[in-house]
């Protein structure tokens, strides 16, 4: 059965238009609260964080609003990167958390997510039962049985120094000059404090949040900032974070972006070569070839999964594995945290980098990096939810794919996919010739673009 609200990843959506309203997000602490607070054995409590856009301040009311009315008490941690908020539901014994984040995207969208007691996200059940709450009038307990709320004591150094305790405790970072880029969101106060406090001189940029200039220009989504300042101070490497928190993408001494696929290789081979990668590793169907290939030349298992965290997730809960991830950034180390972490990812790459004395330069060269280039084509909101334009169901995008795949033969591949979190069709193309993978992107994103304009 299909859902209402939620997404691959939570609700998300433009402020002030459905879902994400305050009456609607109302409705859904509520309905949360019946539905999560009822699987407690004691009297429900959840912890609220947030990213830095202007509108948390919204939603964290009315979520609030709507906990309280159905008797579940409330935890505010204010600004918190999404893994913390996971790290922090599981300690603290919640019967959930709650991000009130729209990730990567500007600042006028936002969205609800919800960790379990474990830090995990909800499975698909819960989710459901939560929209069959919503469908229900709102009945609000008697007086006396109110859900409270308070502020969690400093959460913000709970999290920071369990992100210290998933590193060696003698390791130091002295002598690392990192440029770090927060993205001027919810990591802002935290990723500087963490890295400092392991020695290494950090530089940041993007960690001055307003309320509209997360992910502006800025973060893993837009590394030519990180790329420009590293070049500007020397430094060792560059570390960038999405608006939540939960994604990193990394810069060499170079100037070159290394990104999640190159990351999950480096902390792949440095885990086989200590005994602790604990089978295979996960990646998505928009994962490198390059890195499939790399793994496979160690004798490293590799599956892909879906895109998005939770299959990835859901993936490696499968075949008992540790490590997985996407190219975006998003590296789930199952033995360290229940979810993406970009803080602590980067963390890893430090420690392989200070223990093997070489330069984040050299530990990626082992792996090649197809040419792969991914277009963004817009569609209606309104199509796609009444499923007027079906991408893989299109005939005249059917026979353009069929002849991108001919001309690529056994040396590229195609993807295509509609988005879980924006109203965009993502066209991805891969292969050996540069330019041949460009060329055929573009004429594929015209032919999708076609096709979705005269779709109902």
């Amino acid at each position: 059965m299909s859902k209402k609200f939620f997404g691959t990843d939570g609700i998300r959506g433009r402020v002030g238009e459905e879902p994400i309203t305050p009456q609607t997000v109302l409705k859904l602490g509520w309905a949360a609260g019946r539905v999560l607070g009822g699987l407690s054995k004691n009297r429900g409590r959840v912890i609220i964080g947030k990213d830095t856009r202007v509108s948390g301040y919204l939603l964290e009311s009315a979520l609030e609003a709507g906990f309280s009315a159905a008797g579940v008490d409330i935890s505010l941690l204010g600004p918190m990167p999404t893994p913390g908020i996971a790290y922090l539901t599981r300690t603290a014994r919640a019967c959930a958390g709650v991000v009130i984040s729209a990730s990567h995207n500007p600042y006028h969208d936002n969205g609800i997510k919800f960790f379990s007691p474990e830090g995990c996200k909800l499975s698909n059940e819960i989710e459901r039962a939560i929209e069959a709450e919503m469908e229900k009038p709102m009945l609000v307990v008697e007086s006396g049985a109110l859900g409270k709320a308070g502020r969690f004591p400093d959460a913000a150094g709970r999290y920071i120094e369990y992100c210290k305790s998933t590193v060696p405790h003698r390791l130091s970072l002295a002598g690392l000059t990192i440029v770090l880029d927060c993205a001027n969101g919810a990591a802002y106060h935290i990723a500087p404090e963490v890295l400092t406090e392991l020695g290494a001189k950090v530089i940041t940029v993007a960690a001055e949040p307003d309320g509209f200039n997360i992910n502006d220009q800025c973060g893993s989504t837009s590394p030519e900032l990180l790329v420009q300042t590293v070049a500007e101070q020397s430094a060792d490497l560059g570390i960038a974070l999405d608006g939540d928190g939960d994604r990193v993408i990394m810069v060499d001494s170079r100037g070159e972006i290394v990104d999640g696929d190159q990351i999950l290789y480096i902390m792949s081979i440095a885990r086989q070569v200590s005994n602790r990668l604990g089978g295979g590793v996960i990646g998505t169907v928009m994962s490198n070839l390059g890195l499939e290939q790399a793994l496979d030349g160690h004798g490293i298992s590799f599956k892909r999964a879906s895109v998005g965290d939770r299959y990835v997730l859901a993936l490696l809960q499968s075949e008992g594995w540790t490590l997985g991830g996407e190219s975006s950034g998003h590296i789930i180390c199952l033995d360290k945290s229940s979810t993406g972490d970009g803080i602590i990812a980067a963390l890893e790459v430090l420690t392989v980098m200070v223990e093997s004395g070489k330069p984040l330069s050299e530990l990626k060269s082992g792996m090649q990096v197809f040419p792969q280039r991914m277009i963004n084509v817009p569609v209606s909101t309104n199509s796609r939810a009444n499923g007027g334009f079906d991408v893989n169901n299109n005939a005249a995008v059917r026979e353009a794919v069929r002849f991108a795949e001919g001309e690529l033969a056994a040396h590229g591949r195609v993807l295509l996919r509609s988005s879980g979190t924006e109203p965009v069709v993502r066209v991805m193309v891969e292969g050996t010739d540069e330019r041949q993978v460009e060329r055929i992107s573009h004429s594929l994103a015209e032919v999708v673009k076609g096709a979705a304009s005269t779709a109902p």
